[in-house]
């Protein structure tokens, strides 16, 4: 009886040690994957390997090149800038300017064709002034005279309030830029190179010549 159950012993251990051993396997395996695991983390992220830090970190050389580069570039900027400001202001002055003399100066030919006939007019009323004589009893000569002699006058007033004046080179040194000879004269009481009489009278427009006057420029006589 008692070696019967020495003999049945071992039966009903056997299956106790073979679930022990199935229950260690299995918490050797978990420890395992779990170590598997913590060590391919570390591989990625480790305390001897950190992931924050930049791979290539910028030295302060590299930085304070780049600074200066940038700087550079900065100044670069700023004066082109201050160029195409310049440059802006300059056109903008000359279309103003050009604005400006248009306004003036875009009635000169009109004013060349005004004047041909304020030299009509001129003539008409001189020759008028010569042919009339104080002891004529017909006043109507008279009062021709002095109606032409009238609208000369007021003809050059309106002339002077737009600009266009005529010239009084008479005395004055010859000028080509306002002058025009046309005849030498033996200069009497007056220095040689200046102007001695008028043959055609001179007109400015703004104090831009618009048409030379043509003048006799004393000379020294030859003796």
């Amino acid at each position: 009886m008692a070696g019967g159950s020495v003999r049945t012993a071992p039966r009903l251990l056997s299956p106790l040690f073979a679930l022990r051993a199935r229950r260690l396997c299995r918490g050797s395996l978990c420890a395992f994957s779990t170590a598997a695991q913590q060590r391919s983390t570390g591989d990625e992220c480790g305390p001897e390997d950190p992931c924050d830090e930049p791979r290539h970190p910028l030295s302060e050389c590299t930085l304070e090149h780049k600074v200066i580069k940038l700087e550079e570039q900065v100044r670069d900027l700023t004066e082109r800038y201050r160029k195409a400001l310049a440059d802006s202001e300059n056109v903008r002055r000359r279309t103003q300017k050009f604005v400006e003399d248009a306004k003036l100066f875009g009635i000169q030919s009109f004013c060349r064709d005004l004047v041909e006939i304020a030299d009509m007019l001129e003539k008409t009323t001189e020759s008028a002034a010569e042919q009339t004589e104080p002891s004529d009893p017909n006043p109507a000569p008279q009062k021709i005279c002095e109606g032409l002699s009238l609208v000369e006058a007021k003809l050059q007033s309106v002339f002077a309030k737009h600009g266009l004046q005529k010239m009084n080179p008479v005395g004055d040194k010859y000028d080509p830029y306002d002058h025009e000879i046309v005849c030498h004269v033996p200069a009497e009481g007056m220095q040689p190179g200046m102007v001695a009489l008028v043959t055609q009278d001179g007109y400015k427009l703004h104090g831009r010549t618009i048409r030379h006057a043509l003048v006799g420029v004393a000379v020294e006589s030859q003796a």
